[in-house]
């Protein structure tokens, strides 16, 4: 079929995410400039655009936060630039341009640019690299760098960090005078992957390559550094370098540890890279790692990186909920891995976790207006253990910023971004991955083509499709059938297909001689379902959770009272659902009767040898992604099951 590309020509029109998109655009980028420049009252301070001017001799003062703040601008500038991309504004962009002017004047002679060794530490570049996130924030930029160059096509910011990434170049490798090490948080790697990419420059190629095959390699280079510092305490995490994914070579990694957000964006640059360079050794490393964080330590929300120590993967089937770390940025992590995998495999697994992590383990890291974010998303709270200080326990508000500000501006990148990941085009076909309401010019086997997709997704299983070629010509058509979906159904121009042969992993592939104005419209039932856990997962024994669609729903103590562990949903109970626009900015919610253990009958005594009595209650359900919009109180989402 050709090399596959993802296709971002895209008008998104779709009323679910164009609202999350305005809100990037009006409130959190905005929002996020202000708190970059410590005007957010009783927010965590950022300094971190006054680290640059420190930076480029502007402006007195120390450097402010933490080693890696550089990276806040870098997510931010990339986020303005999706947004640009899909709508330009000549008073955001001139913003961005002055931004990236500062980052030019704080960029040394020899290319290097970091304000943390610029201001702070000046003569010891590269001497941590596991600690210190110098190549962490070079990555960031570079890919805030090519996203702004695709949006505007404006070259200062890209030459900039060629600039950059030529310096690094020589700094590291196999060579005589060079350093034979690697990032300690992966993220370069995939930048570098991206900057190629626009580029051309295999320089890039070569050195996202040299970074990922030098990791775990022996003598651990972590230990050379380490000596040369003269450091001699012992590495603070238990698992040593499994915490950087640095204890074997790659290609012999077959689970996922350690700290997880590192873990995917190296994995998101394996899979690009095994596609770009056809090596089947990698390809097979990344799917093993596949299988293992999907099967085994993935939650239901997409949420991954089940512990609060380290941030990080544990071990399998181990996905506490109360204690569930599932930072924010790991679930959009997940996400790029899924849209490097579909480049590498067209398999609708992928596009399957995808639309899982987008519709509840990401969204869920922001207020619904864009004002205050989560780092991380139980699937449980109990606000009395926040109130007694246990650090388990995430406390059930949101904050308007972070010390260790990640995850508000990178959900604000990934978001503005959407578009990027609901088609995937190769010369002779395009693959829907996403049903989100949307326009699509572009060519198919030499021809002009315009797809608009219209629908209500994901409230709505139905969706419709008008394509439209400049002239009659045979090319496909590759439409996921969700993974949660039974009983699919297609027609084009109303007739119905038969797709059950059509259907290759995940995709129905409709092959023929498309004529101006086909419709194609798909209808994928959404019933409430119950969801059980493997076995093996021991927090979730005895217990279901919602699922409609591809939204998974919690329940909080607004809507059913205090001690929802108390509550048991019936196996038999009647379950609906029903649309409530003026709910959370309009959501389906679920309802029916539950049951509710009576506290009366323990007559104020710890224990009793007695069968519960229980009452019926009425309960109602939200989509997880919307929960703590109302206040603080308990939530779960996995409930008990009578």
């Amino acid at each position: 079929m050709g090399v596959e590309k993802v296709a971002t020509n895209v008008n998104l029109k779709d009323q679910f995410w164009k609202r999350y998109i305005d809100v990037v655009r009006h409130e959190v980028i905005p929002y996020q400039w202000e708190a970059l420049n410590d005007r957010i009252p009783d927010a965590e301070p950022s300094h971190a655009i006054e680290n640059f001017r420190i930076a480029a001799g502007e402006s007195d003062g120390e450097f402010y936060g933490m080693v890696f703040q550089d990276s806040d601008v870098a997510k931010w500038l990339e986020a303005v630039a999706y947004l640009l991309e899909t709508k330009r504004d000549p008073e955001l962009e001139k913003l961005a341009d002055d931004v990236i002017e500062l980052l030019g004047r704080a960029q040394q002679p020899d290319g290097y640019l970091n304000t943390y060794y610029t201001i702070k530490e000046p003569g010891k570049r590269w001497m941590n690299l596991r600690d210190n996130h110098e190549l962490y924030c070079a990555g960031h930029l570079i890919e805030a760098a090519v996203a702004y160059f695709r949006a505007t096509g404006k070259r200062r910011f890209l030459d900039i960090m060629c600039k950059y990434a030529d310096y690094i170049g020589t700094v590291f490798g196999r060579g005589e005078g060079q350093i034979p090490g690697y990032d300690g948080h992966q993220e370069i790697e995939l930048a570098l992957l991206k900057l190629y990419e626009v580029t051309g420059n295999e320089n890039y190629l070569k050195l996202s390559q040299y970074f990922i095959d030098q990791r775990g390699q022996q003598p651990y280079y972590f230990d050379q550094e380490k000596e040369a510092r003269g450091e001699t305490e012992p590495f603070w995490y238990d698992g040593g370098y499994r915490y950087h994914q640095a204890h074997i070579p790659v290609r012999e990694q077959k689970q996922a540890v350690g700290h997880a957000v590192r873990a995917l964006y190296m994995y998101t640059a394996m899979a690009g890279l095994a596609a770009k360079m056809g090596d089947e050794s990698l390809k097979q490393a990344c799917q093993t790692l596949w299988e293992n964080v999907t099967k085994r330590q993935m939650y239901i929300t997409g949420g991954v990186g089940s512990s609060a120590f380290g941030e990080s993967f544990t071990f399998d089937f181990d996905l506490p909920n109360d204690t569930a770390y599932a930072e924010t940025c790991a679930s959009i992590a997940l996400v790029f891995w899924t849209r490097r995998m579909l480049e590498l495999e067209m398999d609708g697994k992928y596009a399957d976790v995808m639309e899982r992590a987008l519709y509840n383990g990401t969204i869920s890291g922001m207020d619904l207006d864009g004002k205050k974010f989560f780092y991380v998303n139980p699937l449980e709270v109990w606000p009395k253990a926040c109130e007694r200080h246990d650090k388990r326990h995430v406390k059930p508000v949101r904050q308007k910023w972070f010390s260790c500000a990640c995850c508000p501006p990178n959900l604000a990148r990934l978001i503005a971004s959407i578009g990027h990941y609901i088609y995937l085009q190769t010369s002779d076909a395009l693959f829907v991955h996403l049903y989100v309401g949307s326009d699509i010019q572009t060519e198919i086997d030499g021809r002009s083509v315009k797809i608009m997709q219209e629908t209500n997704y994901p409230w709505d299983g139905t969706v419709r499709l008008t394509v439209s070629p400049e002239s009659a010509g045979e090319f496909t058509l590759g439409l996921r059938i969700p993974g949660w979906c039974r009983g699919a159904e297609v027609t084009i121009n109303g007739e119905k297909v038969d797709i059950v042969p059509l259907i290759k992993k995940g995709y129905a592939y409709i092959r023929r001689v498309w004529q101006q104005g086909d419709e194609v419209k798909l209808y994928f039932p959404m019933p409430v379902e119950r969801i059980k856990a493997h076995p093996q997962v021991r927090a979730n024994a005895g217990k279901v959770a919602l699922q409609r669609g591809p939204i998974v729903y919690c329940l909080e103590e607004v809507d059913n009272g205090p001690n929802l562990a108390n509550l048991f949903l019936p196996r038999d109970a009647k379950l609906e659902a029903h649309f409530e626009p003026d709910l959370l900015e309009g959501v389906v919610v679920i309802t029916g009767i539950a049951e509710r253990v009576d506290e009366s009958a323990w007559n104020d005594e710890l224990y009793r040898p007695i069968e519960p009595r229980t009452y019926k209650v009425p309960f109602r359900a939200i989509p997880y992604y919307a929960w703590c919009n109302r206040g603080e109180g308990e939530m779960v989402v996995w409930v008990n099951e009578k």
